[in-house]
């Protein structure tokens, strides 16, 4: 063992319970404890680093910081032991708890110094053996954000506070058997106001329901119930105050029951949880592995067919990724260029995004992780590869984000458009943004009826929603318990909820009278890849999110060139412009959002505020913006156009104007979004290449400076499927065409699929990549 001047010379800090601590994986790539070499963990730090001839991301971590001292750790897992589980602790919070590491491994650590040649190191000099400790005591980085993921809190409020109730009478048990209004005898909620029984409204899994409970809140409003089976007698239950509009916590829980007779102590659980269900229910679902005569699918290894490891509610984000990064773009800016700067970048690394965009890529695409295994599951199934856990990107990706930060089911499309954000933002500095291949801009046209007169107006997007025109089948046709089926839509119809000649009232300014227009939407411009998101999930009853799974005969070749926009043709004469507030709201409210929006059952108002609050980015934005402020006190009151802010202070511009924006484009952003600092930058990212610098609105004719006369032809190259009740329960799955072949991307299992008719018509989002 070396003797080594830096163990007792090298200022060293032990680890605490905020620090990061990177001991699980390396920061740079997927190389892990479990490894033979290990990984290197920076005393000094905490950044952990690989051990491999090729990238020796720890010996890199030295270069650039000259912190000498590292601790080893290699992981080797023991056999497992069955242990009783001990009772609940009463539950103020959801939480999953971690198993205790040192009843699963055994660990093997060294002390070794890069200064002098990575030689081992006497560990009991200096403060090592202090700062070793604290880090093998530490909770990973990669637990710490699970951890804080999982946590979702669960809070009284005033009205499980303060909750008054009728007199005291005794339920039988014989009015606890059923909903009072059906005969459903699970997925029952007691109101603690009156003690009225009523089923829940369906829920994860095909746990049945009809409402009655939520009926009685509209006939009564009582406000709190809780959820029979869920009650223990340490006081966790289900309980929603539909008031409140979310999960609560009921500190008098046991004297709320004791009104009706109902002991708390002698009470067992018998149902699950609604998080319990949600979260085994996502788990669950599973596409099909198996070939239509039972044979199981071709499991895939190498370059490009690494499956990403679910983390619990993380398949939204695997299958968008795993997309991403089936195009040369993205492939060639963080697997080429991306590793040339993990060599020479000075940030943290896990706080660093081109190093994890870079890490993502090389981990997915270099065939380094997708290696066969041949164990074999106690099912018989063959397992394919481990794949990678995503854990680093998604803590950085989803940093800040109210709902990406979390560790619930989220919608693939709003994560792939805040994606997007992220990597336009990011690649603005001078950089080679891929994210550019998804963009392309849409024609607005107006012609008045009357005089003839037109006007142009084009809006960026990077994606388009389309409305599924789905119609139900006879309901004697009703197959699968009862659900709708519904009659096959072609991808066309579906494009004719977007591309249409509508024709509406107008106020022409020409004329200055009242008369009709035609509103034509067509693309000024074509992306190198389109993206088009089905509007599967729609408002039903009791403003609940239902899916349409009908069958959408979705073209694997697609012609767009009748769609094609030519701007202002010769002849054409221009409607004069308009004050704000006129009744051509094109340029101000985003006519496919609200037509998509008032498709679902919005109201007009509520579509208007929604669209406008959002910065004109679409629907999907939208529609969380109206969930979010559904109880609005003025969430129906008539808004006017012509009363949107327009005027911004100069201190405001200057914010915008000093992160390399014009002046005329911080004035066009601020007006766009009521002078809302923090959208009005989302607002640029989204829309500034769109703009001219010193012009915020493009060319009345729609043209653009460089016309593209490709012919708009495409063939689908990947698309994503979703399988389940909501955007917030169920499974996605990707599947891309590579190497001359479709690949189904189910978390980590990659096999090849020799036929993707079926599952074509079931994709929730479709990749079509220019010809």
């Amino acid at each position: 063992m070396a003797i080594c001047s830096h163990a007792s010379s090298t200022k060293l800090v032990p680890a605490t319970a905020a620090s990061e601590v990177y001991k699980e994986e390396c920061t740079l790539c997927f190389d892990s404890q479990d490894l033979p070499q290990g990984i290197d963990v920076c005393l000094s730090c905490f950044n952990g680093g690989c051990l491999s001839n090729d990238r020796g991301h720890g010996r890199l971590h030295f270069q650039k910081t000259s912190h000498p001292l590292a601790l080893n750790i290699k992981r080797i897992a023991k056999a497992k032991k069955r242990d009783g589980t001990p009772p609940p602790a009463k539950m103020t919070k959801l939480a999953i708890e971690e198993e205790r590491e040192e009843d699963l491994f055994d660990f093997l650590t060294t002390v070794k110094c890069y200064a002098c040649g990575e030689a081992e190191v006497d560990r009991s000099a200096g403060n090592i053996p202090v700062v070793v400790d604290s880090v093998m005591m530490a909770l990973s980085a990669k637990k710490q954000s699970e951890v804080k993921a999982w946590q979702e809190e669960i809070t009284s409020c005033t009205h499980t506070e303060n909750l008054k109730q009728g007199e005291p009478r005794l339920l039988e048990a014989n009015t606890l058997a059923h909903c009072n209004k059906c005969d459903l005898k699970e997925n029952l909620w007691l109101c603690l106001t009156c003690g009225n029984l009523g089923c829940g409204r369906q829920q994860f899994g095909g746990i049945g329901g009809n409402g009655h409970g939520m009926q009685h809140y509209e006939e009564t409003m009582h406000p709190v119930s809780v959820k029979l089976g869920t009650i223990t007698p340490e006081g966790t239950a289900d309980v929603f105050c539909y008031q409140c509009g979310e999960d609560r916590l009921d500190p008098h829980l046991g004297k709320h029951l004791s009104t009706f007779g109902i002991n708390l102590a002698n009470q067992q659980k018998t149902e699950k949880s609604i998080t319990e269900l949600q979260l085994e229910q996502n788990l669950k679902f599973d596409f099909s592995m198996t070939t239509e005569d039972g044979k199981m699918l071709e499991p895939l290894f190498g370059p490009g067919y690494t499956g990403l490891k679910n983390l619990g509610n993380s398949c939204y984000l695997a299958s968008v990724m795993q997309a991403i990064f089936s195009f040369h773009p993205f492939e060639n800016r963080y697997l080429g260029i991306g590793q040339d700067h993990v060599a020479t970048c000075r940030e943290r690394p896990a706080h660093c995004y081109h190093c994890q965009m870079a890490k993502l890529a090389d981990g997915l695409l270099s065939g380094r992780y997708s290696q066969p295994k041949e164990t074999i599951s106690e099912d018989g199934e063959q397992r394919g590869q481990d794949g990678i856990a995503p854990s680093m990107f998604k803590t950085f990706i989803g940093k800040g984000h109210p709902e990406f930060s979390t560790m619930r089911q989220q919608d693939a499309q709003e994560f792939f458009q805040h994606l997007l954000s992220v990597v336009e933002q990011k690649e603005r500095a001078g950089g080679v943004d891929p994210s550019s291949i998804f963009q392309f801009t849409v024609e607005h046209r107006l012609q008045c009826l009357q005089c003839q007169r037109v006007r142009y107006r084009t809006e960026k997007n990077s994606s388009l929603t389309l409305r599924v025109p789905a119609k139900k089948v006879e309901d004697g046709d009703l197959t699968e318990a009862d659900k709708p089926q519904y009659m096959p839509v072609s991808f066309d119809e579906c494009l004719a909820t977007v591309f249409n000649d509508d024709i509406r009232d107008y106020k022409c300014p020409h004329d200055n009278g009242d008369t009709n227009a035609t509103f034509t939407t067509r693309f000024s411009t074509f992306p190198d890849t389109l993206v088009c998101t089905m509007s599967r999930f729609v408002l039903g009853t009791g403003w609940v999110m239902e899916k349409l799974n009908a069958p959408i005969t979705a073209p694997l070749e697609l012609d767009l060139e009748r769609l094609r926009g030519h701007g202002q043709q010769e002849g054409e004469e221009l409607l004069p412009e308009e004050a704000e507030g006129s009744n051509d709201a094109g340029p101000q409210v985003d006519p496919i959002a609200m037509s998509q929006l008032m498709a679902m059952g919005f109201p007009e108002v509520r579509c208007t505020k929604a669209i406008l609050a959002t910065g004109n980015n679409g629907a999907e934005i939208a529609m969380s913006w109206l969930f979010e402020h559904m109880d609005d006190p003025d969430i129906d009151t008539p808004v006017s156009l012509n009363e949107r802010k327009s005027g911004a202070s100069e201190a405001e511009i200057q914010q915008l104007t000093d992160m390399g924006f014009t002046v005329g484009q911080a004035k066009r952003a601020l007006k766009e979004t009521d002078n809302n600092m923090e959208r009005a930058v989302d607002w640029l990212f989204s829309h500034a290449d769109a703009m001219d610098a010193d012009e915020t609105e493009t060319s009345a004719t729609g043209t653009t400076p460089q016309p593209d006369m490709r012919p708009a032809k495409y063939r689908l190259t990947a698309f994503i499927s979703h399988k389940g009740t909501s955007a917030h329960c169920g499974h996605y799955v990707a599947h891309v065409y590579r190497d001359g072949r479709w690949v189904l991307y189910n978390d980590n299992k990659v096999v090849e699929v020799p036929d993707v008719g079926k599952a074509v018509g079931e994709a929730y989002m479709y990749f079509y990549t220019r010809v």
